[in-house]
């Protein structure tokens, strides 16, 4: 049998049409608008990531700086701390090493600048030798000068992952000063 469709069977009507272009309008809409969220959320997570590492990066430099003090004086003040470094392990000379904080950046020059934490409000090194002080050497005597603190800290406020404030707090033990023998 041959059916053929009447008036009103051959198709869409146009009301179902604009239904479902509606319909498909609403999901492109919704979907745009998760996709938007996850790449909003991802940016801002790879943001924090990225403040995480700096933190990292920096107290890990502190730490491996301050590992290998070397003969010298350990000079420092407020947001300022100066010292000589060396890597005897891999045959390195004593280099200099200085920090501190100029327009908000923690910055080591060893002996080039290099910026290692930016957004930091206030930074404080204190030096322990039986108490916390914040001056090193505790006199401008010869023998204050060549003696090292115990161990020295850095107290940080700086801007954290999300832009909310952080405080760290780094505590270094000095490795013992070597004596230099008495002359002949």
């Amino acid at each position: 049998m041959n059916h053929r469709p009447e008036a009103g069977e051959a198709g869409f009507t146009l009301i179902e049409l604009m239904i479902s272009l509606g319909l498909f309008a609403l999901i492109a809409v919704a979907g745009l608008a998760l996709v938007d969220g996850i790449l909003r959320v991802n940016g801002r997570t790879e943001a924090r990531l990225d403040r995480l590492a700096a933190l990292q990066r920096t107290m890990f430099v502190l730490t491996s700086d301050l590992d290998q003090v070397a003969s010298g004086v350990i000079a420092g003040r407020g947001d300022r701390l100066s010292f000589t470094r060396s890597a005897p392990g891999t045959g390195g000379v004593a280099t200099p090493v200085r920090y501190a904080v100029a327009g908000g950046v923690l910055v080591r020059a060893a002996p080039a600048p290099q910026v290692l934490l930016p957004g930091v409000v206030t930074a404080r090194w204190r030096f322990w030798d039986g108490g916390w002080i914040d001056h090193w050497p505790v006199n401008d005597s010869n023998e204050a000068k060549a003696r090292w603190p115990r161990a020295i800290a850095l107290d940080v406020q700086a801007a954290g992952p999300g832009g909310s404030p952080v405080s760290l707090h780094r505590v270094v033990t000095l490795p013992a000063k070597a004596q230099e023998p008495p002359p002949q």
